[in-house]
Formats: structure tokens, sequence, C-alpha cells
């Protein structure tokens, strides 16, 4: 069985090499983090995962690119969606369904974007009901049950006939959801429908939004176009956007009562009213991730008069091009104490050196962090994908000196897709991991995802990054 194994794998990187591919093998490396289990995902290139607690289970949902591949349950060819996994023990990962996607490769298909609420939790749900909120393709969100993650059914269409979607977010305690979307007479590709999910079954629209400038027949520029929100809620009554991949980034600080509950014509005058501040990027990074870092208290400042608690955002840049033929996309920290003045205090960085990753193959730079917030990492340690980088783990405690304590990079495998860059005889293709989006459950664990087909790793914490957290 080695032999045969080894016989394939050489084959392979002859073949490969005949077809002008680099295949350096790539071993798994680490630093205060632990491999716990690992699934292929039937090599699709992923994006989103989002791990949920339902019935005593721990299931994983993960959005994936358009791409084609056999879904390994019922033995045929789908074109890539949403896959579904058990995670319960996550040294065993189970393969539960896959829901196809949009035909299509990269982001004109598949379906990418994944969020999940229990009925229970929203206002109007069915108790006894799990739902699912993803895209299709760039065409439309939907909704789905998954009560029985094995036996997924589709339940209603929130809005189609776009142009566009992405990384929308879905507050479960009020069914508001903030919708990555195009609509077809807007001026940009990305903007923001406001939908009320509360009985997921029957939408309910509330308003469109987005920058000044993006509306229907506006004049002049149009503003980066958006990348995704993250609501604070009712409570906080705040909404932070981030506009922008890899330049030209906007992080919006907005009224969360305003935006839902102020006129809806998407007038300039109406879409500035819930603005509250905003920090902007520059023409040389982009802001993929805005995460609200709220109520930070600081040591150094306990004796200031009041200054020892301050607020923040952290902003991702979104790295897109291979082998760093772009500006480095990285984290800036905002501290936005002074909402209508935020101010950039610092930046975290991976060192190129430290693995010679621009040279490496694929994207190097920053893309995202994880969002959920359970108790022994909030405000304390943040995890970032980080493409070739794998996903490295931050101390944030004192949001000034962000500290990486961590890190765990993948090792490609005979599925490991090729990522290439032009140049003057044709193309140079290399084969790099490519993580691509984190996650973390309730339970501590860390779940990252693969854009280039390797899967998906969970981890966990080990030495001084799991000391920096606050496992009890």
């Amino acid at each position: 069985m080695r032999v045969r194994a080894r016989t394939a794998a050489a084959s392979l990187a002859l073949l490969l090499a005949a077809v002008g591919v680099a295949r350096a093998q790539h071993p798994a490396s680490a630093s205060n983090m632990a491999l716990v289990g690992q699934h292929d995902l039937q090599a699709r290139s992923a994006y989103q995962p989002v791990v949920h607690e339902q019935g005593g289970r721990w299931i994983a949902y993960v959005g994936h690119h358009g791409g084609v591949a056999v879904n390994t349950v019922t033995g045929q060819r789908e074109d890539s969606g949403t896959s579904i996994l058990d995670v319960t023990d996550p040294r065993n990962p189970r393969y539960l369904a896959h829901i196809p996607g949009e035909p299509g490769l990269g982001e004109q298909g598949g379906a990418q974007m994944v969020r999940v609420c229990s009925g229970r939790q929203l206002p109007k749900g069915d108790p006894t009901k799990v739902y699912l909120l993803r895209t299709l393709g760039n065409l439309a969100h939907e909704i789905w049950d998954v009560t029985a993650p094995e036996k997924p059914a589709r339940l209603a269409s929130v809005v189609g006939g776009l142009k566009g979607t992405h990384k929308s977010w879905w507050e479960c305690d009020t069914g508001i959801a903030y919708l990555v979307s195009g609509l077809p007479d807007w001026r940009t590709r990305r903007m923001t429908q406001v939908y009320d999910l509360a009985d997921p079954a029957r939408p309910l629209f509330i308003r469109n939004f987005g920058l000044p400038g993006q509306q229907p027949n506006a004049l002049g520029p149009v503003p980066t176009e958006l990348h995704g929100p993250i609501s604070a809620g009712p409570t906080v009554n705040r909404v932070f956007f981030g506009y922008g991949t890899n330049k030209s980034g906007v992080m919006q600080i907005v009224d969360r009562e305003r935006l839902l509950k102020g006129p809806s014509e998407p007038t300039e005058a109406n879409l500035v009213a819930p603005e509250i501040g905003r920090f902007d990027l520059g023409a040389t990074n982009g802001a993929h991730t805005a995460l609200p870092f709220l109520g930070i208290e600081l040591a150094e400042f306990a004796k200031d008069k009041g200054g020892g608690r301050r607020n923040f955002v952290i902003v991702v840049n979104e790295s897109i091009l291979n082998e760093c033929l772009e500006p480095r996309q990285m984290v800036f920290v905002v501290d936005v104490t002074d909402e209508r003045q935020p101010v950039g205090v610092a930046t975290f960085n991976v060192p190129e050196a430290s693995g010679n990753f621009c040279s490496r193959g694929g994207r190097f730079g920053a893309h995202s962090s994880n969002e959920n917030q359970p108790p022994m990492y909030a405000r304390r340690v943040v995890f970032f994908a980080w493409f070739n980088a794998g996903v490295r783990a931050v101390d944030f405690r004192d949001p000034f000196h962000p500290r990486e304590v961590g890190y765990y990079i993948p090792a490609t495998t005979d599925k490991t897709d090729k990522r290439c860059v032009k140049i003057e005889s044709g193309e140079r293709c290399k084969i790099a991991i490519q993580t691509n989006n984190v996650d973390v459950d309730d339970r501590g664990y860390i779940y990252i995802v693969d854009r280039a087909n390797t899967g998906l790793h969970i981890l966990e914490l080990t030495g001084e990054a799991r000391a920096a957290a606050n496992f009890r």
C-alpha cells in the first residue's frame, strides 16, 4: 500500500514538473499550536467555516468557492456549495452532507458564505429547528433548515437577482441580517441589504445601505466596495463595516438603531446619517474584517483619569495577489474610544523572512480574523488567517502591543492546488497552503480552511499561547 502511494506521488510530481508546476512538499510547521484533526472537504476550495452546537453535537458548516467535485456521501459529481461535518469528536470529523452551490468557478459560483442560528435564539424562529443562511454564488441569499444536518432542506429565498455577494452577518438574538449584496442598479458590486430574518421562513426587507456615491444615480467616483459587516448588537448599538480588499480600505462605525429605523431611501443624506465615524486606510491597504474589540481594561492607564478603559477595532486587510505582487496586507489596530476620531495605534505583521513566504507560492499576507469570541479568547487572543503563513495566534491583551504567541501552517497534500503568476515565458506555478478563514468554537478549538483545496484543520493551543488564553 505504501509502495503504491509513493509511486503515485512520484508520478504526480513528474507530471506536475512536466507542465511547469513546482511541487515543493511543505511539511506542517507550528509553534504553540497542535493539530487535533483534519478533513479534506472533498478537495473543494473553502472560504468560511462556522461551528455550531446543536442537540449535543458540534456541527461545522463550510462555505465553498465554485468548482466541481465528487460528493463522497452520494458518489455524485456536484457543484461546490456547503459542506456539513460532525466535529463533536474533533479528532475524527465526519462528513455528513454537501449542499450543491451555483455552477461556476471561484467566486462566480459556489456558496462561499455561511451563518447559522438556532430557532430557540431567533425571536420568531421554530425553537425545534436550526437555520443556515448562505449565499448562492453571486446571485442570491437563501435559508436552509439544517435541524437534521445529514438532511438539509431549502426553506426560503431571501433575495435573488444579484450581481455580487460576500461575507454577511446574522444577529441570532434579534434576527437582523446584514447581507452583502450587489443590486443591479447600484454603482458597486457589493453593498449592504438589511433584512429581518427573525422568522427565517418569512424574510422582511428593511433597507439598502452603502457609502455615499455607491447608490443609484450618484455622480463622481465610486467608493470602494463592501467586504463585510460585524454587528455588536442592540446593547452596544454599533455595526462595524469593512470596505475594500487590498486598497482604499474604509472601516466605518454605524449607529445600529439609526441604520434600522432611519429613512430607507438611499439618498446621500440618508446614507450619511447612521455613520458615527470612519477610519480610512489609504491607497495601499483594504479592510476585509472590522472586528470590534471593546471594553478593554489596560493596566498601564489604570491611574489615568478616564483612561483605563478603551475600545478598539481590529482591521484586517486582505492579500489578493500571489507571490507578494502588491503592498503588504496586514492588521491595523484602531482606537475608537472616541468614535468620531478613530486613531491607528498599532499594527501586526508576519515577517516574510520567517518562512521565505514571498517565494513559497500563492498569497502571503492577512485575510481575516475569527469572529466568534468565546470566554477563553474574548479580549485576550485573536486568530488570523494568513494564507501561505497559515493561522497566527496573537495575544491582544494589550492592543497597543499585539504579540504573536503561536502559529500553525498545514502541510501540503496531493490535493493542494497550484497558484500561478505570469512571467515573460508564460506562467510560474507553485503548490502552497492558502489558509483562508478561521473560526473558533465555544470549546476553544480552532478551525481553519484552505483556499487551495487542502481541506479543514482543527487545532488547539499549547504552551505560551494556551497560557495567554483563559481556559479554566
